[in-house]
């Protein structure tokens, strides 16, 4: 099977395995991780804790394939500038390793996947809200403002946060405040987490004209922004708490734990917005605050916990009673 490089280059697959490899890798697996942990944690707090794993897996299956086409586009995109970013060039598309109109093919495949399995297993709104996330990811952040406003991941962001939404959807069949809480953290969450990796590659950038904020206005105030939006995170968090009650003690002090971890990593990187090792650190820890943040979710939606916490509570109310008797 061969393939045309962008520069008249071409590449043969040795084998199917390979052809497989590099399909998946056109998923980009590494982003669809996190987007599932997040789906899952709607899904979790939906059900309180009790999920039918029939449809957990469904739902986990069609948010990776919705993930997988989304991102697969964007590779067909940004084929032009990935063959120039040494980050990207070893990719599959601007490798000569999948021709642009398989790749289509392959991204058209997974989102009519994506649509049919939600649609049948969960529901309309499930299914409709994958289609959105992938539409929102491909038209107005690929192609409109990744290449041309500084606000790309700000506003770009709302992509990511739709698999919450989608997993709520699937669980209950319309969207309470609690989902759009959920969609607001990981909302907030995009711009540090990304930053802080655009501050490590900010020459790949620069190289192919796109205005990343550290391109742009300098690490000083990116580092700037990302303490202000790790900051913002952190009460967002606790509406979970309070006002709504969906979640108690246990995922309020997991909240507040690692909400302080970012916010000292932030301010470090405020301090020295030009050390790649402080930007580093915040870039990976952005990435486990926000898995160990959902696996937070789920513990405190489990029946067990909530046993446990009650139990806690009559048991510190007899000892403040039996001193105030």
């Amino acid at each position: 099977m061969q393939e045309t490089l962008l520069t008249g280059i071409s590449r043969q697959h040795e084998n199917v395995l390979q052809v497989i490899q590099s399909y998946y890798q056109l998923t980009k697996p590494r982003i669809i991780l996190l987007l599932l942990i997040t789906t899952a944690g709607g899904m979790w707090i939906a059900a309180n804790g009790e999920v039918s794993p029939v449809l957990l897996l469904v739902t986990l299956f069609s948010g990776a394939c919705a993930a997988g086409a989304a991102n697969t586009i964007n590779c067909f995109y940004d084929r032009d500038i990935d063959y120039i970013m040494e980050r990207t060039r070893h990719r599959p598309l601007p490798s000569g390793r999948i021709q642009p109109r398989d790749a289509l093919i392959f991204a058209i495949t997974l989102a009519t996947l994506s649509f049919t399995l939600l649609a049948v297993f969960a529901n309309l709104l499930s299914a409709c809200l994958a289609m959105s996330g992938i539409v929102f990811y491909v038209l107005i952040y690929t192609h409109w403002l990744k290449r041309h406003s500084t606000l790309n991941i700000v506003i770009g962001g709302a992509a990511g946060a739709i698999p919450p939404l989608v997993g709520w959807a699937a669980v209950t069949g319309d969207l309470s405040w609690a989902a759009w809480v959920l969609f607001a953290i990981i909302f907030l969450w995009t711009p540090p987490h990304f930053w802080a990796l655009a501050v490590l590659i900010r020459d790949d950038y620069a190289k192919v004209g796109v205005p990343m904020l550290p391109v742009v206005v300098g690490n000083e105030p990116t580092a700037r922004q990302i303490f202000y939006y790790t900051l913002a995170l952190i009460p967002v968090t606790l509406l979970l708490v309070y006002p709504l009650h969906v979640m108690g003690a246990v995922y309020a002090g997991i909240a507040l734990l690692l909400g302080g971890v970012f916010v000292q990593k932030a301010w470090q990187l405020l301090q020295t917005p030009s050390d790649l090792t402080v930007a580093r650190s915040v870039f990976k820890y952005s990435i486990l605050y926000l898995m160990f943040l959902c696996a937070g979710m789920g513990l405190d939606s489990l029946p067990i916990t909530h046993h446990v916490t009650d139990v806690v509570a009559a048991n510190v109310q007899t000892f403040i009673s039996s001193f105030q008797a």
